[in-house]
Protein backbone atom coordinates (compact mmCIF):
# COMPACT_ATOMS: atom_id res chain seq x y z
CA UNK A 1 0.00 0.00 0.00
CA UNK A 2 1.21 3.51 -0.99
CA UNK A 3 0.98 6.30 1.42
CA UNK A 4 0.89 10.05 0.24
CA UNK A 5 1.34 13.07 2.65
CA UNK A 6 0.25 16.53 1.96
CA UNK A 7 2.97 19.30 2.42
CA UNK A 8 1.24 21.16 5.31
CA UNK A 9 0.84 17.32 7.42
CA UNK A 10 4.37 16.50 6.60
CA UNK A 11 6.02 19.35 7.79
CA UNK A 12 3.70 19.40 10.48
CA UNK A 13 4.94 15.94 11.48
CA UNK A 14 9.12 17.20 10.88
CA UNK A 15 8.55 19.81 13.33
CA UNK A 16 7.05 17.09 16.24
CA UNK A 17 10.04 14.83 15.57
CA UNK A 18 12.17 17.65 16.06
CA UNK A 19 10.66 19.14 18.80
CA UNK A 20 10.17 15.64 20.82
CA UNK A 21 14.17 15.09 19.61
CA UNK A 22 15.16 17.93 21.72
CA UNK A 23 13.92 17.68 25.07
CA UNK A 24 14.31 21.03 27.63
CA UNK A 25 17.39 19.28 29.68
CA UNK A 26 19.25 19.61 26.42
CA UNK A 27 19.15 23.27 25.61
CA UNK A 28 22.58 24.55 26.50
CA UNK A 29 21.92 27.84 27.80
CA UNK A 30 25.17 30.57 27.67
CA UNK A 31 26.94 30.75 31.25
CA UNK A 32 25.99 34.11 33.10
CA UNK A 33 24.25 34.82 30.22
CA UNK A 34 21.79 37.53 32.24
CA UNK A 35 25.12 39.08 33.46
CA UNK A 36 26.55 39.36 30.41
CA UNK A 37 23.57 41.37 28.64
CA UNK A 38 23.78 43.35 32.12
CA UNK A 39 27.33 44.30 31.40
CA UNK A 40 26.70 45.12 27.82
CA UNK A 41 23.69 47.49 28.60
CA UNK A 42 25.73 49.61 31.07
CA UNK A 43 28.75 49.88 28.69
CA UNK A 44 26.14 51.68 25.80
CA UNK A 45 26.68 55.03 25.79
CA UNK A 46 23.56 57.06 27.46
CA UNK A 47 22.80 60.31 26.60
CA UNK A 48 22.35 62.55 30.25
CA UNK A 49 19.78 64.92 29.94
CA UNK A 50 19.70 68.43 31.95
CA UNK A 51 16.66 67.48 34.22
CA UNK A 52 19.04 64.17 35.06
CA UNK A 53 21.99 66.18 35.94
CA UNK A 54 20.03 68.56 38.66
CA UNK A 55 18.69 64.87 39.86
CA UNK A 56 22.11 63.39 40.55
CA UNK A 57 23.40 67.05 42.19
CA UNK A 58 21.15 66.17 44.42
CA UNK A 59 21.77 62.38 44.87
CA UNK A 60 25.43 63.15 45.47
CA UNK A 61 24.90 66.03 47.82
CA UNK A 62 22.78 63.75 49.65
CA UNK A 63 25.19 61.14 49.40
CA UNK A 64 28.26 63.77 50.49
CA UNK A 65 26.52 65.28 53.52
CA UNK A 66 24.92 62.40 54.80
CA UNK A 67 28.38 60.38 55.06
CA UNK A 68 30.22 63.95 56.72
CA UNK A 69 27.28 64.26 59.20
CA UNK A 70 27.67 60.72 60.50
CA UNK A 71 31.49 60.43 60.81
CA UNK A 72 31.16 63.78 62.88
CA UNK A 73 28.90 62.08 65.49
CA UNK A 74 31.02 59.40 65.29
CA UNK A 75 34.61 60.86 65.63
CA UNK A 76 33.43 63.20 68.29
CA UNK A 77 31.70 60.56 70.16
CA UNK A 78 35.23 59.08 70.69
CA UNK A 79 36.98 61.83 71.38
CA UNK A 80 34.76 63.44 73.83
CA UNK A 81 34.58 60.06 75.74
CA UNK A 82 38.41 59.93 75.55
CA UNK A 83 39.07 63.55 76.30
CA UNK A 84 36.11 65.96 76.53
CA UNK A 85 35.59 69.14 75.24
CA UNK A 86 39.36 69.85 74.39
CA UNK A 87 39.96 66.99 73.00
CA UNK A 88 36.85 66.95 70.68
CA UNK A 89 36.87 70.62 69.80
CA UNK A 90 39.61 70.21 66.74
CA UNK A 91 37.58 67.86 65.11
CA UNK A 92 34.38 69.69 64.35
CA UNK A 93 35.12 70.34 60.77
CA UNK A 94 34.17 67.07 58.69
CA UNK A 95 34.39 68.97 55.61
CA UNK A 96 37.97 67.87 56.52
CA UNK A 97 38.11 64.50 57.37
CA UNK A 98 40.09 62.11 54.81
CA UNK A 99 37.08 60.12 55.02
CA UNK A 100 35.04 62.73 53.70
CA UNK A 101 37.41 64.24 51.31
CA UNK A 102 37.92 60.98 49.80
CA UNK A 103 33.85 60.90 48.58
CA UNK A 104 34.10 64.73 47.45
CA UNK A 105 37.53 63.81 45.41
CA UNK A 106 35.78 61.34 43.91
CA UNK A 107 32.36 63.59 42.95
CA UNK A 108 34.56 66.25 42.18
CA UNK A 109 32.72 68.71 44.64
CA UNK A 110 33.42 71.26 47.47
CA UNK A 111 31.43 70.86 50.30
CA UNK A 112 31.17 73.46 53.02
CA UNK A 113 29.42 74.43 56.18
CA UNK A 114 28.52 77.94 56.44
CA UNK A 115 26.16 79.93 59.66
CA UNK A 116 24.82 83.28 60.55
CA UNK A 117 25.98 82.28 63.89
CA UNK A 118 29.58 80.43 63.06
CA UNK A 119 32.49 79.20 65.56
CA UNK A 120 34.40 80.26 62.73
CA UNK A 121 34.15 83.38 61.21
CA UNK A 122 35.47 82.59 57.95
CA UNK A 123 31.73 79.89 58.20
CA UNK A 124 30.09 83.21 58.14
CA UNK A 125 27.04 83.65 55.84
CA UNK A 126 23.87 85.66 55.22
CA UNK A 127 21.25 82.90 55.26
CA UNK A 128 17.45 83.71 54.49
CA UNK A 129 14.92 82.33 57.08
CA UNK A 130 13.43 80.41 54.25
CA UNK A 131 16.87 78.29 53.67
CA UNK A 132 16.74 76.95 57.15
CA UNK A 133 13.60 75.81 58.00
CA UNK A 134 13.82 72.21 58.92
CA UNK A 135 11.43 71.01 55.84
CA UNK A 136 13.67 73.11 53.42
CA UNK A 137 13.91 70.91 50.19
CA UNK A 138 17.30 71.29 48.80
CA UNK A 139 18.50 73.70 46.54
CA UNK A 140 19.73 72.10 43.55
CA UNK A 141 21.54 74.61 40.80
CA UNK A 142 22.92 74.80 38.05
CA UNK A 143 25.76 77.92 37.75
CA UNK A 144 27.14 77.62 34.99
CA UNK A 145 27.72 74.68 31.72
CA UNK A 146 30.24 73.22 34.38
CA UNK A 147 29.29 73.37 38.01
CA UNK A 148 26.73 72.58 39.63
CA UNK A 149 25.05 73.66 43.27
CA UNK A 150 23.46 71.72 46.01
CA UNK A 151 22.40 73.23 49.43
CA UNK A 152 20.49 71.74 52.57
CA UNK A 153 20.12 72.86 56.13
CA UNK A 154 21.66 71.49 58.90
CA UNK A 155 19.78 71.09 61.87
CA UNK A 156 21.05 70.34 65.71
CA UNK A 157 19.21 67.10 66.25
CA UNK A 158 21.70 65.05 67.92
CA UNK A 159 22.30 65.47 71.98
CA UNK A 160 26.07 64.86 71.33
CA UNK A 161 26.11 68.32 69.70
CA UNK A 162 24.40 70.31 72.93
CA UNK A 163 27.82 70.33 74.47
CA UNK A 164 29.46 71.92 72.27
CA UNK A 165 26.83 74.16 71.00
CA UNK A 166 24.52 74.09 73.37
CA UNK A 167 23.10 76.61 76.22
CA UNK A 168 26.04 77.85 78.65
CA UNK A 169 25.45 76.80 81.95
CA UNK A 170 22.83 73.78 80.90
CA UNK A 171 24.65 72.14 78.71
CA UNK A 172 27.90 73.52 78.41
CA UNK A 173 29.90 73.87 81.41
CA UNK A 174 32.25 77.70 82.33
CA UNK A 175 35.30 75.62 81.58
CA UNK A 176 34.43 73.92 78.26
CA UNK A 177 32.99 77.62 77.15
CA UNK A 178 36.10 79.25 78.58
CA UNK A 179 38.19 76.40 76.12
CA UNK A 180 35.75 77.59 73.33
CA UNK A 181 36.19 81.46 73.22
CA UNK A 182 40.51 80.56 73.86
CA UNK A 183 40.58 78.91 70.51
CA UNK A 184 37.70 80.97 68.33
CA UNK A 185 37.05 84.14 70.15
CA UNK A 186 34.79 85.74 68.11
CA UNK A 187 32.51 82.09 68.27
CA UNK A 188 28.06 82.51 68.14
CA UNK A 189 27.86 78.83 67.63
CA UNK A 190 26.24 78.71 71.28
CA UNK A 191 22.63 78.80 72.63
CA UNK A 192 21.03 76.55 70.20
CA UNK A 193 18.23 73.98 71.38
CA UNK A 194 17.70 70.28 69.70
CA UNK A 195 15.11 70.76 66.55
CA UNK A 196 17.21 74.30 65.56
CA UNK A 197 18.75 75.20 62.14
CA UNK A 198 22.30 75.72 62.88
CA UNK A 199 23.35 76.29 59.03
CA UNK A 200 24.00 75.04 55.67
CA UNK A 201 25.90 72.46 53.70
CA UNK A 202 26.98 74.36 50.48
CA UNK A 203 28.24 71.84 48.22
CA UNK A 204 29.87 73.04 44.69
CA UNK A 205 30.26 70.23 41.78
CA UNK A 206 31.85 69.50 38.28
CA UNK A 207 29.61 68.64 35.52
CA UNK A 208 31.64 65.35 35.36
CA UNK A 209 31.69 64.10 39.07
CA UNK A 210 27.85 64.83 38.79
CA UNK A 211 27.43 62.46 35.15
CA UNK A 212 29.72 59.75 36.58
CA UNK A 213 27.48 59.27 39.79
CA UNK A 214 24.41 59.66 37.75
CA UNK A 215 26.24 56.93 35.47
CA UNK A 216 26.84 55.08 39.05
CA UNK A 217 23.80 55.20 40.36
CA UNK A 218 21.46 53.58 37.40
CA UNK A 219 23.62 51.42 36.28
CA UNK A 220 22.21 47.63 36.85
CA UNK A 221 23.92 45.32 39.34
CA UNK A 222 23.35 41.63 39.77
CA UNK A 223 21.71 40.75 43.03
CA UNK A 224 23.74 37.52 44.24
CA UNK A 225 21.67 34.45 44.40
CA UNK A 226 22.67 31.64 46.92
CA UNK A 227 23.56 28.39 45.16
CA UNK A 228 21.05 25.62 45.08
CA UNK A 229 23.38 22.56 44.87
Amino acid sequence: MRYTFRPLAGAFLLLSGLLSACSSDQIEHIRNGKKIAIVLENMTVKRIMPTDLLRATRWAGDSLTAHADRELRRVLSTKLDSGGLAAALPYCRPETYAAVDSLARVLEATPRRLSQRPRNPRNQADLPPDQLHPDTVRLVSRLSAEQFSYQRPIILNDQLCLRCHGQVGKDISAADYALIKKQYPTDKSVGFRLGEPMGVWRVQLQRSGVAEFYTMKTRKIMKPRPKLF
